[in-house]
């Protein structure tokens, strides 16, 4: 009988230290993205230059193509304008979304008054760049590929004709 307590009390302590171990618990379960929920830019570091000449190499496309299969190509987030951490957005110079491949939905949406993290009118300043051909404008804003945190963002735009520019941006730190 005291061989058969110990056999017991050994199987009980071992089942807790197999339990403790997590050897008894199920696999996570795969986890799917919300399809509600844009999928974040690539977490890569472009430079200046790339998001400029990238910038360039998508005025130069929306020029020799139809506006709305430019406008649609933007907003492809599987398209040929994503390069890693850049891709491009698209307004008309009242400051309406055209196109934005990783937000759909502000496609359609009057944005001239929005203002950045610090109450910059970001949008504003970016058109404003694009009235003048080309343009670099900095502001503050959320960084989907670092956990949604404000950082400094650096923008670039250029005017494709007078209805309407596009540009794209990088990340360079935090706001302080």
């Amino acid at each position: 009988m005291k061989t058969g307590s110990a056999i017991i009390v050994l199987l009980i302590i071992l089942s807790l230290l197999l339990v403790a171990a997590g050897c008894t618990q199920p696999a996570p379960a795969t986890v799917t993205p919300s399809p509600t929920v844009p999928a974040a830019p690539a977490a890569v570091s472009s430079t200046k230059d790339e998001m400029v000449a990238f910038v360039k190499e998508a005025a130069a496309y929306a020029k020799s193509h139809d506006k709305n299969a430019s406008l649609a190509e933007f907003s492809n987030r599987n398209g040929s304008f994503i390069h890693g951490d850049l891709y491009i957005y698209a307004y008309d110079f009242n400051g309406i979304t055209l196109a934005h491949p990783f937000n759909p939905e502000k496609i359609g949406v009057d944005r001239i008054n929005e203002k950045d993290a610090l109450g910059t009118l970001f949008i504003t300043n970016l058109r404003d760049a694009a009235r003048n051909e080309s343009g670099f404008v900095e502001f503050a804003y959320i960084n989907p590929a670092n956990n949604y945190t404000v950082e400094k963002k650096l923008g670039y735009v250029e005017k494709v004709d007078n209805d309407w520019w596009l540009g794209s941006g990088i990340y360079f730190g935090p706001v302080t």
